[in-house]
């Protein structure tokens, strides 16, 4: 008695995750490759860190769907690349040029870089120079022991 609502109830877990209809390759081959080249150099606007070719968000299937239409009517890689620029701006090109807007963009890796080289090397000269300190002799050990013992004691209420 209780299977077939079990069976039910798996069948009916599973039901969401049924898949979307594939989407169709474009007619012409060629063309479908040209695409493919050009979504790979472009930068998905949600995913923001895989191409336009490889993300599956909706916007990024409609970019394709939209350069797929602007391709056949015979508009060049240049234009297309152009006509994404002025509408998302230079974030949409994994290579953007170098222009005072997209300065940050070249320039921060390398600032990360130097600073956490300097922040190395500070760390490093402290844990050193404090390592070359010399240990504390009986009298200074007392005095620490007699500070520490007296701070303890204050604190207890």
């Amino acid at each position: 008695m209780r299977r077939p609502w079990m069976l039910l109830a798996i069948a009916l877990m599973a039901f969401p995750v049924m898949g979307k209809e594939a989407t169709p390759v474009a007619e012409d081959p060629v063309l479908e490759a040209r695409l493919q080249k050009l979504a790979k150099e472009l930068r998905c606007l949600v995913c923001q860190n895989e191409s336009l070719a490889d993300s599956n968000a909706d916007l990024a299937h409609d970019l394709r769907r939209e350069m797929r239409e602007m391709m056949k009517q015979g508009k060049s890689n240049r234009e297309i690349v152009d006509f994404l620029v002025a509408r998302y701006g230079d974030f949409v090109l994994y290579r953007p040029p170098l222009k005072p807007t997209t300065a940050a963009l070249w320039a921060g890796p390398f600032v990360l870089l130097a600073t956490g080289a300097v922040a190395l090397a500070i760390v490093l000269r402290r844990r050193q120079a404090r390592q070359g300190e010399p240990p504390l002799n009986e009298e200074e050990r007392r005095k620490a022991d007699a500070l520490l013992q007296a701070g303890g004691e204050r604190d207890a209420p």
